[in-house]
């Protein structure tokens, strides 16, 4: 079984970001909106696998077939690929919305939600050594209390009422930009604040706000493993 993080945060706050520590040598990318990476030289280490580069380690798929094909193939094919980053995964979802925006009745919904969670137990099946990141966007809601919530973004309440999407990880961590003397900080938060679905087991993280750096992540869920 891989191990699987969620990590969840608004746009602009360093979620894609927190890929520029991985070792492109050991990780594939799997770009759901086949956008550029937000940081710098990301084009001489990062190039989209086909037949004629088999060696690249980055692929656009949006659906939930697509991935999951995509995420079979690390697995078997590329023993080499320790790290696996699935990026913007909540346009998975959106995508598929927008196709079947014209089937009446909530069965569109409920396919929605299993494809969403067929994708998030693929690790369940794949190499122990495999780290797999989710990134996906944050929205904010009210509970039924009507106190403010944080939580993954989904395409509305249909899907939320199927499925708890933070439910199917032990690690969800939260993208946050945090201001200092210095200046602006990016980094994940590791525990629940009481206003967002984050959390961690004990002791995984010496800290509450760690960088944005999904090396540093890979690096601690391996430390107390051991």
């Amino acid at each position: 079984m891989a191990q699987s993080i969620l990590v969840i945060a608004d746009s602009g706050t360093g979620k894609s970001t927190s890929i520029r520590t991985l070792d492109p040598k050991e990780t594939f990318i799997i770009n759901i909106a086949n956008k550029p990476l937000p940081f710098k030289g990301w084009k001489k280490d990062y190039s989209n696998i086909s037949k004629d580069n088999p060696k690249g380690n980055m692929t656009s798929a949006s659906t939930a077939p697509g991935i999951i094909k995509a995420m079979q193939h690390v697995n078997d094919k590329m023993p080499h690929i320790t790290t696996l980053v699935v990026d913007d995964w909540q346009y998975m979802s959106s995508f598929e919305y927008f196709d079947r925006a014209n089937e009446k009745g909530y069965d569109k919904f409920t396919q929605i939600a299993a494809n969403l969670a067929q994708v998030a137990k693929m690790p369940k099946d794949m190499r122990e050594d495999l780290t797999i990141f989710f990134l996906t966007h944050s929205e904010e809601t009210t509970d039924v209390n009507g106190h403010r919530k944080v939580k993954a973004k989904t395409i509305g309440k249909m899907i939320d009422n199927v499925l708890t999407l933070e439910g199917l990880f032990s690690t969800v961590l939260f993208g946050r930009v945090k201001k200092t003397e210095d200046g602006l900080e990016y980094g994940f938060d590791t525990e629940n604040n009481g206003e967002n679905t984050c959390k961690s087991p004990m002791d995984m993280f010496k800290e509450s706000f760690i960088n944005n750096d999904l090396q540093l992540v890979k690096n601690c869920i391996a430390e107390y493993e051991s």
